[in-house]
């Protein structure tokens, strides 16, 4: 990762699902506005929520979410907010076109193990998927490529919220006494 400048970032935690990346970036939020950063959370989820026209989960209408998120995390970095994004995000192509655009940019990988995000299943999708009920799963019938360098790893099987948000901050750190 390029040293980072005062100003703010775009963290973008992407995994499977319920690998743990909206429960990172809420505590990260959370740890960065304790510190006296503004910090703001766009999860995927709510944000897809929020459209206009209800979006499924082809590759073109999950390109259309992950630019509106993208759209809204450079709003937020203008405004000098740190912009913590939850969403999967699974196109190695889409999170590089991101790095590019939003810099400075932080690839944080939400890594679990496909057997614990399933035992997790916070929504259900992975029981549902399991009954046939729903297709196009990330992970399972659908793609989700793996980071291949990340800036940070959070192995969600092994570390607590806190270490893996507190490795994220320790991450950012780094990264802002490089540029001094």
């Amino acid at each position: 990762m390029p040293p980072c400048s005062s100003r703010a970032l775009t963290i973008w935690l992407t995994g499977l699902p319920s690998a743990g990346k909206s429960t990172i970036g809420t505590k990260l939020t959370e740890f960065l506005n304790q510190q006296n950063r503004k910090a703001q959370l766009l999860d995927g989820d709510a944000i897809r929520a929020l459209s206009p026209k209800p979006l499924g989960f082809s590759r073109q209408d999950r390109e259309i979410n992950l630019r509106r998120i993208a759209s809204l995390a450079e709003s937020l970095t203008a405004q000098g907010i740190v912009a913590v994004v939850a969403s999967i995000c699974p196109f190695r192509d889409l999170r590089a076109e991101f790095r590019t655009r939003l810099s400075p940019f932080m690839e944080v990988f939400v890594n679990a193990p496909l057997a614990v995000c399933e035992q997790r299943d916070v929504k259900g999708l992975y029981r549902r998927f399991r009954a046939g009920e729903i297709k196009g799963l990330t992970g399972m019938d659908d793609i989700y490529e793996t980071p291949l360098t990340p800036d940070v790893e959070c192995r969600t099987d092994l570390e607590t919220i806190e270490e893996s948000a507190s490795k994220i901050l320790d991450a950012i750190s780094q990264c802002l006494s490089i540029a001094s």
